[in-house]
């Protein structure tokens, strides 16, 4: 992060014991990184700040672990759409200068697979943008990394934006748009695809911000949801958090930020104009995904399926036989989604157990 927004995101937080040797560490690399910054400020402004979009984003939708990676991937194999790198969302303030030396540092830490389900990793692989705004501002629900007992309260701000007051969602804005004219730049093509859950409690801004915007919403079979995400918030968590947080107190805020986020949604899904809305069950995805993405291009009106089509093809064609992480549905899983998430389960059709 840059130093103000270290300084801002950080103000008054407590900082636990066992964790004050890394907090220090990081103050002193972004501190350090920060000088930086100006460097690719001025080029932002000299050669994308008055820059015109030429299209308006398309954006993925969905709870975490909800198939959202694997639709994303697909849709960044056609060139005309221009993405977020994982190194944009490391180093977001060395973009315009200073790549090749940041990425090949990166090059030599990050591993190849992602830890949580395996899927690749490199400094160019298409990444979800929050992690980059999470540096460039402080208003981002995935503070919560790092301060994990303010969870819920992060997520009435700047999740669903509840509680968001007027001068945090600008700036919000701003950030967001700095982060796709920069995309684009990096990666070229002529529209942006995001993928990103927590813009799924954000629909309402994101059209304020692009008025055509396209939207892909996915849902997921919830028991299958929840026993990934609590595996997935349980481990990036550790060697991210700045404060002591129980698996049990992480199972029971994903418990509670599931059904706010799906309200969310389901009440701002209708600011999005008619026909720029594609809404699909994961698993109806996955069954057919060549013929399920090449029906996304056309009931939105996408440009380029038939340029990009042998690629996504070959992307479909690479991942047959991909072995996913398989969950078993305990009792208490069962229960607990029962009980939270029951309308979710009831409003998509699938079978309560």
């Amino acid at each position: 992060a840059d130093w103000k927004t270290f300084k801002e995101m950080t103000a008054g937080q407590p900082v636990d014991p066992g964790y004050r040797t890394k907090y220090y560490l990081t103050k002193s690399i972004c501190r350090l990184l920060s000088v930086l910054t100006p460097i690719q400020e001025r080029r932002y402004r000299r050669l994308l700040g008055d820059k015109p979009l030429e299209h308006d984003p398309l954006f993925i939708l969905g709870h975490w672990r909800s198939g959202t990676t694997f639709v994303h991937n697909i849709f960044a194999q056609d060139e005309h759409f221009a993405h977020t790198t994982t190194y944009q969302t490391v180093f977001p303030h060395l973009m315009m200068f200073g790549q090749p030396f940041f990425k090949f540092m990166m090059n030599i830490f990050i591993p190849n697979h992602r830890p949580t389900d395996g899927m690749e990793l490199t400094p160019d692989t298409p990444q979800e943008e929050e992690f980059a705004l999470n540096n460039t501002m402080p208003y981002s629900y995935y503070n919560f990394w790092y301060f994990p007992k303010r969870m819920l309260d992060y997520c009435d701000r700047w999740l669903t934006f509840e509680n968001i007051t007027p001068e945090e969602e600008a700036a919000y804005k701003e950030a967001f748009m700095r982060c796709v004219k920069i995309s684009l730049w990096n990666t070229g093509g002529t529209q942006y695809l995001s993928k990103n859950p927590p813009h799924t409690g954000h629909v309402k801004a994101l059209v304020d911000l692009f008025p055509n915007a396209k939207f892909i919403y996915l849902m997921r079979n919830p028991y299958t949801v929840f026993e990934s995400t609590r595996s997935f918030f349980t481990q990036t968590i550790a060697p991210l958090k700045l404060q002591d947080v129980s698996d049990d107190q992480i199972e029971m805020n994903a418990i509670q930020v599931y059904p706010r986020l799906y309200k969310a949604y389901q009440q701002q899904k209708q600011f999005i104009p008619e026909g720029n809305l594609y809404e699909v069950k994961f698993e109806d995805f996955e069954h057919d995904a060549y013929a399920t993405t090449k029906d996304i291009y056309e009931k939105l009106s996408l440009p380029g399926w038939a340029e990009a089509e042998p690629a996504i093809r070959a992307y479909i064609d690479s991942k047959r036989g991909y072995k996913k992480n398989r969950y078993e549905y305990k009792p208490r899983t069962i229960d607990l989604v029962n009980r939270y998430w029951g309308q979710a389960i009831d409003d998509w059709g699938y079978e309560r157990r």
